[in-house]
């Protein structure tokens, strides 16, 4: 395997994720060449070298080069990681990716599953990344719970780096050195990023619950049956339940479903209280990627005839106009059963 000394990263989107997974490689002392699609964001990085509104207290490492130049984005990357929302990572990478050398692993960052196809991001990522170099490369899930305003300041956190990859979930692993991250690999890349997806959807539901004020309870009740759902639907397109117990699953979940910094929860907490999601949406000034995949993992669960009740009662609520308190009622109605905390016969892998 490469060293670190010899790798250099070509960091893909400038949010909150790009930001503070380029500051964590820089200090591991690798070379990062960061991108961006807006221009005003780019030249201010260069300049300022930091964006209070998106990260408050985070200075970027000065030796982070900033572009918005593909070309020079990927000139001498050995590994380029993806930062870019999920629903956009195909508009965006279908002009970066003729600019990437072939055979250059992918890492991707991005929760959630894309809206018009029902795939997850690595898979969008390698089947672009098939029509326009000719191969698909080594795809790498970076997932876990992070909330990027705690590794601004470099608190402690873990990530996950799975791939069906050995080499390129290791490489990943060490390029995320430092003190303040403990990396971990595995080799369930669907297990992880159907968690990271899903949680999203949950912690929308944990806001609503937190902004109707109706007590931890219920939160607790909805994170255990919103984990059961999210380890139904990954079991059922191969992933291991075992996952879903780990820092990918479990972990990522009560950090979104509880931490105030997290976007999603904010936003689910916002429509409990009888805020719109427009006026959430108008005054916010990050991507909520659990609106987008509430819808998409609804329709994916009904393509695949799995049971997600929290998740269907999410989407009637931001896109039906169910209000949050009758959504739980409905809940509280289903009929009694037994526990189940995954399929009974999940698919032989």
């Amino acid at each position: 395997m490469t060293s670190s000394g010899t790798q250099h990263v070509a960091m893909i989107g400038t949010g909150q994720m790009g930001l503070v997974m380029a500051d964590a490689i820089a200090a591991r002392g690798v070379g990062v060449t960061m991108w961006g699609p807006r221009t005003e964001i780019v030249e201010r990085l260069r300049e300022d070298r930091a964006i209070p509104e998106r990260l408050p207290d985070f200075r970027l490492p000065d030796s982070v080069r900033l572009t918005t130049d593909a070309a020079e984005a990927f000139d001498g990357a050995t590994v380029a990681i993806n930062a870019i929302p999920t629903q956009f990572i195909r508009s965006t990478w279908s002009d970066l990716m003729p600019s990437c050398e072939p055979g250059t692993p992918l890492v991707s960052t991005a929760k959630g599953v894309e809206k018009s196809t029902l795939l997850r991001p690595t898979e969008v990522l390698g089947e672009i990344a098939e029509t326009a170099l000719d191969r698909r490369p080594d795809l790498v899930v970076l997932s876990g719970p992070t909330i990027a305003t705690e590794l601004a300041v470099r608190l402690p956190a873990a990530l996950i780096s799975a791939s069906t990859s050995a080499s390129a979930a290791h490489l990943v692993q060490d390029l995320l050195n430092v003190p303040w991250i403990r990396t971990y690999t595995l080799d369930d890349p669907i297990g992880v990023e159907i968690a990271g997806a899903t949680k999203n959807v949950i912690a929308l539901a944990a806001g609503m619950v937190d902004g109707l004020e109706i007590g931890d309870n219920a939160k607790s009740m909805l994170l255990a049956r919103g984990l059961a759902e999210i380890a139904r639907l990954g079991q059922s397109l191969g992933a291991r339940l075992e996952t879903f117990f780990g820092i990918a699953g479990v972990g990522d979940l009560a950090t979104t479903c509880f931490s105030p910094h997290g976007r999603n929860r904010t936003c689910g907490e916002a429509i409990g209280r009888g805020e719109t999601l427009e006026e959430f949406t108008a005054r916010s000034h990050s991507v909520v990627e659990g609106v987008a995949t509430a819808a998409s993992v609804s329709e994916l669960a009904v393509r695949i005839g799995i049971d997600m009740p929290i998740a269907r009662a999410v989407g009637q609520i931001l896109f039906e106009g169910m209000a949050p308190r009758d959504a739980i009622h409905r809940l509280m109605d289903r009929d009694l059963k037994a526990e189940e905390l995954g399929l009974h016969h999940p698919p032989s892998s």
